[in-house]
């Protein structure tokens, strides 16, 4: 297997369990993170601590998992940071917006560096396992070029054509799904619990026979025992891919109704002081509106 010297960005609840995969495959991974814990931890296992962002994109191959658009652009598109860089890829593997996605792949075009969208589905304890599915999109000799460290991070890659954004529409369309099924199975147990049946009862009920799988298997448990805390995916991450998927409907004129109510009940959630907690609890928001206790 080819070994690379990577330069890792981002070293949240995903980006650690990510990087520590790359370490154990063999790569040199240089980290670097705004908060400096997650950069010792690597270090102690076998990560190199990057100095700056420029010593990060002096590495083959930059991966990057930062969590919104805003931080992307403050960090990463700096056109002076891009014209110093000697990487030859750069793999953003966050949920951004389709269009922060086109402008980053024709600013780093501008300076002779490629770029691939390379988003995961799975959380924290999946990456860490590097067992993360990996939706791709970008120059298919790109993504050949970095399939070493794909195949170090994931289980399985999934394809979606030359254009990087494609990779997005495709995450942002999975995540708006999940959050409609949390939703709805938060109102379900919401509809039980109101009339005398256990949450936990319908849920065993519901993913023994018509739901399985690891959607209502993970999140099912979750909703019912009204357990938030460790976050696997914080509730503002949740809201913020809600919302570029309200946008990108909006772009190609598909209306999402339920997009909308999606958005008005993690903010409801966030207005009660829960953005530390996981998506999971905008089940209270539901049990709040049937008068039951949070």
């Amino acid at each position: 297997m080819t070994r690379m010297t990577v330069g890792f960005v981002g070293l949240g609840a995903m980006g650690q369990g990510m990087a520590a995969s790359l370490v154990r495959a063999g790569h040199r991974v240089r980290v670097w993170n705004r908060s400096p814990q997650p950069v010792a931890a690597l270090a102690e296992q076998g990560a190199e601590v990057a100095d700056g962002l420029p010593e990060v994109f002096a590495a083959d191959v930059v991966v990057s998992m930062l969590a919104s658009d805003d931080i992307v652009d403050q960090l990463l598109l700096d056109p002076a940071l891009l014209a110093g860089a000697t990487a030859s890829v750069h793999m953003n593997m966050a949920t951004v917006s389709p269009e922060l996605t086109d402008r980053a792949e024709d600013l780093h075009r501008e300076h002779g560096i490629g770029y691939v969208a390379t988003p995961v589905i799975g959380r924290p304890p999946v990456a860490a396992a590097g067992e993360l599915n990996i939706l791709a999109a970008g120059d298919p000799a790109l993504l050949e070029r970095v399939e070493p460290l794909l195949a170090a991070m994931g289980r399985h890659t999934w394809n979606f054509g030359e254009r990087p954004r494609a990779a997005l529409i495709a995450k942002i369309s999975v995540n708006f799904l999940l959050a409609c099924a949390i939703e709805a199975t938060a109102e379900a147990c919401t509809l039980a619990d109101a009339n005398g049946v256990r949450p936990a009862d319908l849920v065993e009920l519901l993913t023994g026979t018509l739901f399985p799988g690891p959607v209502y298997g993970g999140y099912g448990p979750m909703v019912a025992e009204r357990r938030y805390e460790p976050a696997g995916f914080r509730l503002p991450l949740g809201l913020k891919d809600v919302t570029l998927a309200l946008s990108t409907g909006a772009a190609a004129n598909v209306a999402l109704p339920f997009g909308s109510v999606l958005r008005d009940t993690f903010l409801d959630a966030l207005a009660h002081g829960d953005a530390d907690k996981d998506w999971a609890v905008i089940t209270d928001v539901s049990r709040r509106r049937a008068g039951l206790p949070t």
